[in-house]
């Protein structure tokens, strides 16, 4: 095996932070004497990373007001890519921010140094054209999702499909029945989840519809439960100030401070608007029910430029529909209380979609922090890509 001994990680915010942790305990569980330099977090710099700037330097100029703090992260990159050659690393990692990483792993790899990008950007849905530009950046790009790879491939990039951080958080097996316990949530009965966001927009123009829509199925089904997991303390005031218009509601509903998961085990179905909580859910095996609203001119926006027939990750996996996807005028509480409604009727029908869930959970949990540090040391070894996706699936993502 070839020894690795210097590696530059670059990551641009708390996620990544969190990837970038891992994969620097699986390099070193592999080579103990590897040393880490370049941009990290709190979690990074725990296992050892030099890090040369504040993780908020990126976190902060990649999201917040990017024109104005433009030349600060051009000053950034061209000091960085400094460090990086005077120091040689066997491989430069960039960690998502794909704005700002793609850029210098470019400038790295056109001075020779090996490079990757762990974490696709959403090339796939929208801007495909981006892909020529990532095919120069990087020697390889590593994905958690196996469609990501099969787009990769057929663009010839060289790609790994490590499989998704989170599968391997969430176990394969899990407990209604004692999380109920443990939530004080009714032991029998339908329990419904709602998570309508994290942001404050997303409870604006989504908040009053899924309690509308909570409303109208708990007249239909008197002995359903409901549990609201708050993301924040203030989409906690936001909701309570929802549910007290609403006092048909109090003895249905549960909120919660956090603990989303839990809430999502618990239950016997979800509705949430769309993102990450989507995964999340169908790695809790639970049915799904996507609604969401966005601004009007934000969704004209994303019908023209998006390039995927589905939103949520479960159908992005699947290929296939799986979880219904209700989006603007059709996000409205009449619909969304009859998707759910036949979901609370069949219950053959919910235990053959936690099924499936089950078993695109295990294709997603791959121990992704050790693939991905396998996928460095083929780079850094000049030896092919671990294998990582079926070649004939690559049709399955064409645009």
């Amino acid at each position: 095996m070839t020894r690795i001994s210097r590696v530059y990680l670059v990551a641009g915010e708390l996620s990544g932070d969190l990837l970038g942790a891992g994969l620097m305990r699986a390099l070193r569980a592999r080579h103990p004497e590897v040393v880490f330099r370049g941009i990290g977090g709190p979690r990074m710099i725990a296992e050892g990373l030099d890090s040369r700037f504040p993780l908020e330097t990126l976190s902060v100029m990649g999201l917040v007001e990017v024109i104005r703090h433009l030349p600060g992260l051009v000053r950034v990159r061209r000091i960085l890519k400094a460090d990086a050659l005077n120091w040689k690393p066997d491989i430069m990692v960039g960690i998502d921010a794909p704005d700002f990483n793609l850029g210098l792993e470019r400038k790295l790899r056109e001075a020779g140094v090996t490079t990757a990008h762990y974490v696709s950007p959403s090339v796939w849905a929208w801007r495909q054209g981006r892909v020529k530009g990532i095919a120069r950046s990087v020697d390889a790009i590593m994905t958690f999702l196996p469609f990501e790879a099969a787009f990769y491939a057929q663009h010839r990039v060289p790609v790994a499909f490590v499989g998704h951080p989170l599968a391997d958080e969430f176990p394969l097996i899990n407990d209604r029945a004692g999380t109920r316990a443990q939530l004080g949530l009714p032991a029998g009965g339908p329990l419904l989840a709602v998570l309508p966001g994290s942001r404050a927009n997303e409870i604006r123009f989504l908040g009053a519809i899924f309690l509308d829509t909570v409303e109208r199925l708990c007249q239909a089904y008197p002995a359903l439960s409901v549990v609201i997991p708050a993301a924040t303390s203030q989409r906690r005031q936001e909701l309570d100030t929802l549910l007290a218009s609403r006092p048909a509601l109090a003895g249905h509903v549960t909120l919660l401070d956090g603990q989303a998961r839990e809430a999502m085990v618990a239950s016997d179905l979800v509705l949430l608007a769309s993102g990450t909580a989507a995964l999340e859910a169908m790695l809790c095996h639970r049915p799904i029910v996507v609604a969401y609203r966005m601004a009007a001119a934000t969704h004209w926006l994303a019908k023209r430029l998006v390039k995927t027939p589905w939103i949520s990750l479960p159908n992005l996996i699947a290929r296939e529909t799986l979880v219904p996807e209700l989006i603007q005028e059709k996000a409205n509480p009449a619909t969304i209380a009859g998707y759910l409604a036949t979901l609370l009727d069949d219950g053959p029908g919910r235990e053959v979609l936690e099924s499936r869930f089950a078993e695109m959970h295990a294709g997603l949990q791959r121990d992704a922090s050790r693939r991905a540090a396998e996928t460095i040391e083929s780079l850094v070894a000049g030896k092919p890509l671990p294998v990582s996706v079926a070649p004939e699936r690559a049709e399955e993502v064409a645009p």
